[in-house]
Parts: C-alpha cells; sequence; structure tokens
C-alpha cells in the first residue's frame, strides 16, 4: 500500500515506510544548515510545516538553530493566541475496563484498583465542585466498559453536567475523551452538545501498538486510528489527537503525529482542534522504569517547540502530568491549553482518595489548586481564559480555522479571555488571586486593538462586577 493522505485506510495516511523514509531523510540532513535554515525560514510565514521539514527540526542539536526554533515557536504562538493561556478540568466517570494496555492502570488484569462509576447524582456532586473551583470547560473521561460504560450512559452524563448549576457556576463545554466508537455513536454525541472529541493514539508504530494493546476492542489498530476519520464523517469538526510519549520511539510518533494531522487536513480540510503531548507517568501497578523510550524535560520541550511551529493554527494541550517547572518552560515554547486543580481519580473532586482506594488513572504531578495555578499564570504573564464561546457561536472546524488563520480570531478571544478571567475574580479568586487579575485585566484591554470592540468589552467587564454573567463576542 502506498502512502496516501487523503485516504481513509489507516495504513495508508499512517503510512509506516514513509515514516522510516522521513526518519532517515532527517538523519542524513542534520547537520545540512542551509536546508535547516530554509525550513525555519519557511515557518517564519506561519503556513506550517509537513512531516519531513518537522522531522528534519526535531533532529537538528546544533544550538543556535535549536535557539531560532524556539524563539520562533514562542512568536507564533503569541501571533495566534496571545498570551491566553484556555483552562480545563477533566472529569473520571468510570474506570471500568474491557482493554489490556499495558501501560494503564485500568487494565482488565488489574485486581487490585479500585474500580468506580459515578451516578448521577454524584456527577452532580463533582461538577459542584468543579464549579465551586471556577471551571467552565471540562474533558469527560471513562474507560472502555460496553456494559459498565455504555454509550447510554455517557449521553446521561453529558446531560446531567449541562443541567448542573451552581451560585454563577455552569459548564459550558464537555469535551469528551472515550474509546473509539461508530459514526452513529458520534452522532449521537454531537447531538448531545459536545465540544471536542479527544481521542489518544498512544503510539502510531502498528507492530508496537498491538504488543501495548494485547487484549480487548482497543487493539484493533485500523479502527482505533480510523476514529477521527467518523468522528468528522458524523459532523464532530472539532477533534483533538495524541501520542503518549515514551511508549515508542519519540520520532517516530511525532511524524505519526503531524502525518495524522496532515491526512484530516486533506481528506476533510481541516485539521485537528487540539493536539496533547502527555508523558508517561507512574501510575497504580505502572513503572515508568517499564518504558526505555521515556523522554526527558529537555526532548519534550523540542518536541513542543517544533509542534507549535509545524501546526501553527492548532491547540497544544499538556496536562497535570508534568510537573510546575516542565509546564512553565512549555508555556514559553507553544502550549495554548493547561489543567489546573485535576484529580484523575473517579468521583476525586467531592472526596480525596486513601492510598489503600486509589481509582486514578495517573499519578498528577502538579498538584496545586486552580487558584493556585492561575495566580502563577498570572505571574508569568499569561492570561488565564475560561472562554467557551467559539464553540456555543458555533466557530468551529473550517469556521474556526479560517478566523486563525485570517488574525480575525483575536477580535473574540483577546475580550472574552478577560471577561472569564473577570467571571473568575469576582466569584472565586482568592483576594490576592484577585488583585493581580485585575491589574491583568486593566492592562490588556488597553491593548484591544479594535476601538469599538475595545469600548465594548469595557462596558461589559463593569457589567461582570456588577453581578452579570456569560457575555461573549
Amino acid at each position: 500500500m502506498n502512502y496516501q493522505p487523503d485516504s481513509p485506510k489507516a495504513e495508508a495516511f499512517i503510512h509506516h515506510v514513509e515514516i522510516l523514509d522521513t526518519l532517515e531523510y532527517a538523519r542524513a540532513n542534520k547537520d545540512n544548515r542551509t536546508l535547516i535554515q530554509s525550513v525555519i525560514d519557511k515557518a517564519a510565514h506561519c503556513q506550517g510545516l509537513n512531516h519531513r521539514e518537522a522531522a528534519l527540526l526535531l533532529e537538528c542539536d546544533q544550538p543556535d538553530l535549536l535557539g531560532r526554533v524556539y524563539r520562533l515557536a514562542k512568536e507564533i504562538k503569541r501571533r495566534f493566541y496571545g498570551n491566553r493561556i484556555v483552562m480545563f478540568a477533566p472529569l473520571y466517570l468510570s474506570n471500568y475496563c474491557v482493554n489490556g494496555c499495558v501501560y494503564c492502570p485500568y487494565h482488565a488484569k488489574n485486581k487490585h484498583i479500585a474500580r468506580k462509576k459515578l451516578t448521577q447524582e454524584e456527577i452532580r456532586d463533582e461538577v459542584v465542585a468543579l464549579q465551586d473551583m471556577g471551571h467552565k470547560r471540562l474533558a469527560l473521561e471513562a474507560g472502555e466498559h460496553p456494559t459498565m460504560n455504555p454509550i447510554e450512559y455517557i449521553l446521561e452524563s453529558i446531560h446531567t453536567i449541562y443541567a448542573t448549576g451552581h451560585k454563577n457556576g455552569a459548564i459550558r463545554r464537555v469535551n469528551v475523551n472515550i474509546a473509539a466508537t461508530t459514526v452513529e455513536n458520534y452522532r449521537r454525541l454531537k447531538e448531545a452538545g459536545i465540544g471536542t472529541y479527544i481521542l489518544f493514539q498512544e503510539t502510531y508504530h502498528k507492530a508496537n501498538y498491538e504488543a501495548l494493546h494485547p487484549t480487548g476492542p482497543k487493539r484493533d489498530y485500523a479502527y482505533h486510528t480510523e476514529a477521527m476519520d467518523r468522528a468528522m464523517e458524523a459532523g464532530i469538526d472539532d477533534v483533538g489527537v495524541g501520542v503518549l510519549f515514551g511508549l515508542n520511539t519519540y520520532r517516530y510518533d511525532f511524524v505519526g503525529l503531524l502525518m495524522h494531522a496532515e491526512h484530516l487536513e486533506a481528506r476533510f480540510g481541516v485539521g485537528p482542534h487540539t493536539i496533547s503531548v502527555p508523558r508517561v507517568c507512574p501510575a497504580d501497578d505502572i513503572d515508568t522504569a517499564a518504558f526505555p523510550n521515556a523522554i526527558d524535560d529537555e526532548t519534550f520541550g523540542k518536541i513542543v517547540a517544533v509542534a507549535r511551529i509545524a501546526v501553527p493554527y492548532t491547540g497544544l494541550i499538556v496536562s497535570t502530568r508534568e510537573s510546575r517547572a516542565s509546564r512553565a518552560k512549555v508555556l514559553e515554547l507553544g502550549i495554548s491549553q493547561i489543567s489546573g486543580g485535576s484529580r484523575t481519580s473517579v468521583g476525586g473532586y467531592v472526596r480525596r482518595e486513601t492510598a489503600e482506594e486509589n481509582s486514578a488513572q495517573f499519578d498528577v504531578s502538579d498538584t496545586r489548586t486552580l487558584d493556585e495555578v492561575v495566580s502563577w499564570l498570572l505571574d508569568l504573564g499569561h492570561i488565564p481564559s475560561f472562554c467557551t464561546a467559539c464553540y456555543r457561536e458555533g466557530r468551529t472546524g473550517d469556521r474556526f480555522m479560517a478566523l486563525v488563520k485570517s488574525g480575525q480570531i483575536a477580535n473574540c478571544c483577546g475580550p472574552n479571555a478577560l471577561m472569564t478571567l473577570q467571571e473568575y475574580l469576582e466569584d472565586y479568586a482568592s483576594p490576592e488571586t484577585r488583585r493581580k487579575g485585575l491589574e491583568m485585566i486593566a492592562r490588556e484591554t488597553e491593548r484591544i486593538p479594535n476601538p469599538k470592540i475595545r469600548a465594548i468589552a469595557i462596558r461589559r467587564l463593569k457589567e461582570i462586577a456588577a453581578g452579570k454573567r456569560d457575555f461573549r463576542f
């Protein structure tokens, strides 16, 4: 089978030989300064890079050229996303799972992890706890189990989340990270009002993928890899991809990740809305020493920087798997979304678990509260954003990308970020965080370039301070 980016077949658009040829090309040219400089010059036009060009930059080890890559990543992030960082939290509904994934403690053979599934009442309690923290955007998570976690349970849970209000709290966007499913089920998720459908590939290396998934429906490489095609066929035009770095060689999976993005662009006219870059980390019966391909912080930063300039319009996500120091570094290299105050256990927002009753999917490295993360972001010069406006205004898929590529999205995103930050400061922030945030809003409001939009934003910010909520451009 030849390499075909627009093919619906997994092994044609994630083409093993093409990846190997790309890696050999990158190795052969790693010292070709003229070629590397030309790729960086191309990236500076903010039109992105193909997988071969990106692989070459990832292979580069010349300090001065890498310095250009890192500076360019920061510039591109600022150009398209400004200094905004979107906030979210995961919500684990159930850890019942029938798969045998060797890197995940939810695997079916793990008999000592506490198995839990939230009732709808317990989901409401979790949502209230998240609202009391200040969250507006959730990533719904559940293990794959046909009887314990059927699609009907997921759909009912989404309805419960959206229907739960508390004081000024409201979850305005539910992103969904569940197992690959059918076109019909994706249509049902679309009708339920989900935001982004998220599914990590884990690794794009087919043989290693099958070895890492010895049992269960997730073992089907093609069905899993083609899931985003089915989601888009069903009308979900915001999808999020990612790999779990450390399961396979990072160079191979990085190229596969970009090929997947190129495939979605070639077949549907729009690439992924987000790309996540998690790393293997400790969890229950999972020891990272068992994964020799685990990557260090320097390599991780390099991956983020090259990804940012290769797919400049795509949101890049880092979770609380990463430490405070690691997250600070990659925020400067292109990350645009982070989680805060996260719990990866089932029911963990209402009640902290003991070690004996652990139900978490992975150990959280950044254990700070949401308010502490918000305060830290303000100290670093970022605007913590709780905005969900694009999804709610229909700016998704190709409509969102067209606005991003034209630069018009800045007329919405900046003011929306400030208004949602004002809501957070009024309703949830500690006094010190509120002080910092109000200073940030005062500075950033004056930088809104369009005078008409600036005047509207100032008026709405005052109305939020007076008690009104949920304005958006």
